[in-house]
């Protein structure tokens, strides 16, 4: 089959995460058996218009807004047999928001893939924007998809979008697998407590929460693992919390130092508004390293166990408390560290690209879920 592949992102753009990791990964594996995988994102500087990496082809385009209009065209010129898209069998549109649309420019079977529903991240575009965002994901998507498969990460995320009239039995989970942790890490000094955020630095993450957790505990430090367009905010945050010495910046950082950051610590916070699943939590697990995250996230309900591979929190306060509290009972944050380590042994790449691709092949083979 040729598979095109719509995200607004990858991983090489500046704001590329989790989300992202999750598409390029199930292509590498479905260009892996054989068929041919085109991923349409948007251009940034100094990357490549059309790039090859991993058995996948990546075609570039358009900037945050633009990246869209200029897909429509492209689609609309494969339809006619003109182009990188033209001949293709089917379409995983990615909704990071706002989906693509792609069953109608493409005229082809589209899965529709959504890592979670935005409704507590829309207002950072302000009132307007937000409103009309929300209106687009919460009414037009659903009714511009339906009947056509969905795909999403977590029970959570599911239960969202069946509140927004998806039907359940459309909706099928496909969860995050997981990199290997690289054969060789980086020494690091192991100077006195690390505590460590794995994240985009956008502010319905929530860093600051952490901050707050070092600003009320003596003598930790925190490593921040990210880039992202709020830094300034986060820096000038620290700096007024009188923790600047210790919040680390680490921004964007290899995978074998990422890894050694993660080795080193000893609890990852994620205070995070919204996940879909939270890829850190697992790869934290991989080096026994619990998560304390908000319940009230979505996703981590998921890829946390509370109380068995981390800890769910309801409030700041409790985020602060329940730190302390691991950092106090070695015992218990070994238990939950073995039991999050031997979890994430579970989860594969693979597995998840096998799901993705019989999806795939059922509806590009005229399943019940193929396009009328």
């Amino acid at each position: 089959m040729k598979i095109l592949l719509l995200c607004w992102r990858d991983t090489t753009h500046p704001q590329g995460g989790g989300s992202e990791r999750y598409l390029e990964r199930v292509g590498e594996y479905l260009a892996s058996q054989g068929h041919e995988v085109i991923f349409r994102t948007a251009g940034h500087t100094d990357a490549p218009r059309r790039s090859f990496r991993d058995g996948v082809r990546y075609s570039r385009s358009g900037e945050k807004f633009s990246v869209y209009p200029k897909a429509w065209a492209a689609m609309t010129l494969g339809r006619l047999g003109i182009g990188t898209f033209a001949k293709v069998d089917v379409v995983v549109d990615t909704q990071n928001g706002i989906p693509f649309f792609g069953r109608f420019f493409s005229g082809k079977p589209t899965i529709l893939l959504t890592h979670h529903c935005h409704r507590e991240q829309w207002p950072v575009v302000g009132p307007v924007l937000a409103r009309v965002g929300w209106f687009l994901e919460s009414k037009v998507a659903p009714r511009a998809y339906k009947n056509a498969p969905y795909v999403t990460v977590s029970a959570p995320s599911a239960e969202e979008l069946s509140n927004l009239g998806v039907e359940p039995e459309r909706i099928h989970i496909i969860r995050n697998g997981l990199d290997l942790v690289p054969a060789h890490l980086p020494r690091l000094d192991r100077d006195g407590v690390h505590l460590i955020t794995l994240s985009r630095l956008v502010p319905h993450k929530q860093i600051e929460h952490a901050m707050d957790v070092v600003a009320a505990l003596d003598g930790v430090v925190l490593d921040v693992v990210g880039s992202g367009w709020w830094q300034e905010e986060l820096v000038a945050y620290a700096r007024e919390l009188g923790v600047s010495d210790r919040v680390v910046f680490h921004g964007q950082v290899a995978e074998d130092h990422k890894h050694a950051l993660l080795e080193r610590a000893t609890i990852h916070l994620m205070p995070s508004r919204k996940e879909g699943w939270g890829l850190a939590v697992t790869e934290a697990a991989q080096h026994s390293v619990p998560t304390i995250g908000y319940r009230s996230s979505g996703g981590l309900r998921d890829s946390i166990d509370d109380d068995h591979t981390g800890i769910l929190v309801d409030s700041k306060a409790q985020l602060i408390a329940i730190t302390k509290k691991l950092l106090l009972d070695a015992p218990l944050r070994a238990q939950l560290g073995s039991a999050a380590a031997q979890r994430a042994s579970t989860y594969s790449w693979d597995t998840a690209g096998a799901q993705f691709e019989q999806l795939l092949l059922d509806l590009g083979k005229g399943s019940a879920w193929a396009e009328k």
